[in-house]
């Protein structure tokens, strides 16, 4: 795997796969990579196609009080992880090349970034349009590869791309999960062993509620059910919500898929999961 932390360098192999026919997939990663990364990665490699990971602690999407010093780097492990998966090129910027002395531009992308966690974390949102805005431009990728853990991230890039006509074509890669149904997380490393076990309340209350609404069950007593269990098992928590899955309106279109998601803190860390809820 080649490893590039100049732009230009970047640029100069990127190209020369292109020339040689090759098209180019992008997985966007912010580090401490787990196996949910890796399926990215997996999902990314076709033949005829260079996939690139980048690794960048983009400390723009990082509100006041958050844990920007806290997050995990481990560079070393990172890269034996994407050789080992088959990565080709892994883009490792500094800030500095990412954000020069004036850097002024923000991407901000309404609607889809404006609820959920985009209440909780004011300005998050913006910060991930503007890094991935900026990825996109430097690698050019064919396709680029998000996972759906990160549901409402995902839609904002979503609608990025569609409103800028960025030449790339999304894809999602479902969420990957410990045995016991935890989402992969970079921040699970945060959790206390008596927190990892108590975790599992998340994915586990909105199985009950995905599960109530698609058999007919009212959609706010399932939500408030699984905002009771989460309480009791000792989360803070942010929101549990029913939205369209694509638009993010707590109104969903008829008989288009829904989307339940919620974000609850155990203790200092902060947890998001998702599930589909098909009706029919």
């Amino acid at each position: 795997m080649e490893i590039y932390r100049e732009l230009a360098g970047l640029r100069a192999a990127l190209e020369a796969a292109r020339a040689s026919g090759r098209e180019v997939a992008l997985v966007p990663t912010m580090g401490a990579l787990h196996a949910g990364h890796i399926a990215l990665v997996e999902a990314a490699r076709r033949p005829g196609t260079t996939v690139v990971a980048s690794i960048f602690v983009n400390p723009r999407q990082f509100g006041a009080g958050e844990d920007l010093s806290r997050y995990p780097r481990k560079e070393t492990s990172d890269i034996a992880m994407l050789t080992e998966a088959g990565c080709d090129l892994l883009w490792l910027p500094p800030v500095e090349q990412m954000y020069p002395d004036g850097f002024a531009t923000i991407v901000s992308v309404s609607g889809v970034s404006e609820g959920l966690d985009g209440a909780a974390r004011p300005g998050h949102f913006d910060g991930v349009a503007t890094v991935v805005a900026k990825l996109f431009n430097q690698v050019r990728p064919t396709r680029a590869f998000f996972g759906e853990k990160d549901f409402q991230q995902l839609a904002v890039v979503r609608r990025m791309v569609t409103d800028l006509d960025v030449e790339v074509e999304i894809t999602g890669v479902p969420t990957q999960r410990e045995d016991d149904g935890l989402a992969l997380s970079s921040r699970n490393v945060y959790l206390s062993p008596e927190e990892r076990q108590r975790a599992v309340a998340l994915p586990r209350a909105l199985g009950i509620a995905a599960r109530a609404i698609r058999g007919g069950s009212d959609s706010a007593k399932a939500l408030d059910d699984a905002t009771a269990a989460l309480t009791a098992a000792g989360f803070e928590v942010d929101y549990v919500a029913l939205v369209d899955a694509e638009t993010l309106s707590p109104q969903p279109t008829p008989g288009r898929r829904r989307q339940l998601l919620a974000a609850a803190r155990l203790g200092k860390t902060r947890l998001i999961d998702n599930l589909a809820v098909d009706l029919g």
